[in-house]
């Protein structure tokens, strides 16, 4: 992204055509899939889907005035990407998904700890991930996430 964005509108609206459509139903998909609770909007220069303060006031323990972060899309050089907090803090969650991948696509999985990479943006399994998006509640997301940040 060359400018700052405010909006997830603005953000698609700033890509090539192929990415646009991409993005834009991948954005669909996540929002159509996700539990009640959760917003979008930009975060971190993405497409991001988060716990807003009204339903968590501590917000993210790296800087409490951002949101809680739980998805974000972005369009990188070569590839879209999906980032899943949820995947990278429920080891059951990621296990799921690894194994649930080559069932919707004929392509190798391109993953890091949170970090989904489709280079080929024509064979995203957008049903997969309206599937994963299913699997966390925003109640779910913010006990997970504190019990790996909080203090006992």
């Amino acid at each position: 992204m060359k400018n700052e964005v405010t909006t997830p509108e603005e953000y698609i609206g700033n890509l090539q055509e192929e990415r646009r459509v991409a993005i834009r139903r991948l954005c669909s998909v996540v929002k159509d899939n996700l539990p009640n609770g959760y917003e979008e909007g930009i975060t971190y220069k993405m497409i991001g889907f988060f716990v807003p303060h009204s339903l968590y006031p501590d917000g993210y323990h790296c800087d409490p005035k951002i949101p809680l972060p739980f998805i974000n899309i972005a369009s990188q050089k070569n590839f879209i990407a999906l980032y899943h907090s949820g995947i990278y803090a429920d080891q059951d969650l990621h296990d799921w998904f690894v194994a649930e991948y080559p069932k919707h696509s004929k392509y190798k999985l391109d993953m890091g700890k949170s970090c989904i990479r489709f280079k080929k943006i024509d064979h995203i399994p957008y049903d997969l991930i309206g599937e994963l998006c299913k699997k966390m509640t925003v109640d779910q997301w913010i006990a997970l996430y504190e019990k790996a940040t909080k203090k006992k």
